[in-house]
């Protein structure tokens, strides 16, 4: 029986990485430098982010539309005044954004320090900030609390009224979103405390935070005015 004896595949040098001017180095920058590639490209952690901040706007969009629809169209809406607390719920959520940014500049500087002076005995303690925001953050949702014992205080539940639902429901559903930011910052104290919280999961904690502060706002001063 005929034995077929196959001739080994040629390759084409010229179409490996880094020869000729097919094959892969047409993927690769001119320089060579595929680092340079990789910074522009935004993290997963970003892009994340801009995706929920955006979905969050859009839901509170149609709450904001469905409120003044409602009150635009009917005879039963009660008028009431917001609960006082709810100011100082405001002066918290804000002041935990400047102590929020003041911990991602320090962490920042304590991440660059210690790869600048590695073996060095460091005794800054970065955390801090990040805790005292925290502890804002947890005393904003128990002013929110307080401000809904303060309303039924007053026979104001959430099917008491149009208006009462809209407040329970727009200040419910944006304390939620403040608790799963708290969880975002447990994750990077978790992580700060291994030394392995990467710039881009704070970067991406501390934008959803402001915007939670921002949205607040923005729903103290529509309460305001509608109801």
């Amino acid at each position: 029986m005929a034995t077929t004896i196959h001739e080994p595949p040629q390759i084409d040098s010229e179409r490996l990485p880094g020869h000729g001017k097919g094959g892969w180095k047409d993927l690769s920058p001119a320089d060579g430098d595929l680092r340079v590639v990789q910074e522009y490209s935004p993290p997963p952690s970003s892009t994340a982010i801009w995706v929920v901040i955006f979905g969050v706007t859009m839901m509170f969009a149609a709450f904001s539309s469905a409120l003044i629809v409602r009150k635009g169209s009917s005879y039963d809406w009660q008028s009431f005044t917001l609960p006082s607390i709810l100011y100082l719920n405001t002066f918290v959520l804000l002041l935990s954004s400047v102590s929020l940014e003041i911990a991602r500049r320090r962490i920042a500087t304590f991440m660059g320090g210690l790869k600048n002076h590695v073996g060095q005995p460091n005794t800054q303690n970065p955390s801090r900030w990040l805790y005292i925001t925290l502890a804002l953050g947890l005393l904003f949702v128990a002013g929110q609390y307080v401000a809904w014992r303060q309303l039924a205080a007053q026979g104001l539940y959430l099917a008491t009224n149009p208006s009462s639902s809209f407040f329970y429901v727009l200040t419910a559903v944006h304390a939620l979103h403040v608790l799963g930011g708290l969880g975002g910052l447990l994750y990077c104290l978790r992580r700060l405390s291994k030394s392995t919280l990467r710039r881009n999961t704070l970067v991406a904690t501390a934008r959803y935070w402001h915007f939670m502060g921002v949205l607040w706002v923005y729903l103290i001063v529509l309460l305001w005015i509608k109801l």
